[in-house]
């Protein structure tokens, strides 16, 4: 990473829902293509709970125990090829039942932040299966304060906000977000970087699970909401460069952060 610029890589793929054994094989390589290239990425995303899919009625079986099959394979790459890695997110068990939760690795390979879905989604009956987070994600990269939502969450401006006022520049947001809502996905994701004047990376699955057929469409935005990067509807890894600095030189030209009235509302 050179000053403040950051390469990231986000892994869209299809996730086969309930089959945990041909999700990890197929991450692994996946994983393996993220980091082949002339241009290795320093940080790599992964959609939501691809573990599972959204196997909801038999997520209590297949969860992983306290994410720890995650946990190996993903800490093992992150440090075998010295890259930074958002684990997307997973069906995690719990003793007190299971939650859909990000992991963040640095590139030794340790753990060094996790969020758990705190909007859980009831279109999906994500609340009958899962248990909501308690906690805001936060995370660094590329040396700087970053922010986690999962899916359902960039609905939340409230919750943007609160990550962008503790400091965050990015905003990494991992989905599962299906047909027909195309329209909802780009025109929230784009608010959000506006109005907060950060980067938002956006990995979303591809592919159909049952009746649910999800459009990818991973995105990249800067902090004015223009597209760096957007993937189609295939499987495919998304590559972008950003620049942290424009964060602060945005938020300069347009003092949102300073013209707020928080007395007000």
């Amino acid at each position: 990473m050179s000053g403040n610029k950051m390469r990231l890589a986000l892994v869209q793929m299809h996730v086969d829902a309930g089959n945990p054994d041909a999700n990890f094989e197929r991450l692994q390589s996946k994983l393996e293509e993220a980091v082949s290239g002339e241009s290795k990425p320093e940080l790599i995303m992964l959609p939501e709970m691809w573990n599972t899919g959204y196997a909801l009625e038999r997520i209590d079986e297949i969860a992983d125990p306290e994410g720890q099959r995650t946990k190996a394979m993903l800490s093992s790459f992150a440090k075998a090829h010295a890259v930074q890695l958002i684990g997307g997110s997973i069906a995690e068990k719990r003793a007190d039942g299971v939650y859909n939760t990000m992991y963040v690795f640095n590139e030794q390979g340790e753990l060094t932040s996790q969020y758990s879905k705190i909007h859980l989604f009831r279109l999906m009956d994500e609340e009958k299966h899962l248990k909501a987070g308690e906690e805001l994600g936060q995370l660094e990269a590329g040396g700087a304060p970053a922010g986690m939502m999962i899916c359902y969450d960039i609905r939340f401006p409230e919750l943007a906000r609160k990550l962008a006022l503790g400091g965050a520049k990015a905003m990494f947001v991992p989905a599962q977000w299906p047909n027909p809502r195309l329209h909802h996905w780009r025109t929230l994701l784009t608010a959000r970087a506006i109005e907060n004047q950060m980067f938002v990376i956006a990995c979303n699955r591809c592919g159909t699970s049952g009746e649910s057929t999800f459009f990818g469409h991973s995105l990249i935005l800067d902090p004015w909401g223009e597209i760096i990067a957007e993937a189609g509807e295939e499987e495919t890894i998304v590559r972008a460069e950003i620049d942290l600095a424009l964060v602060d030189a945005v938020r300069a030209k347009i003092p949102v952060f300073e013209d707020r009235r928080p007395t007000l509302y």
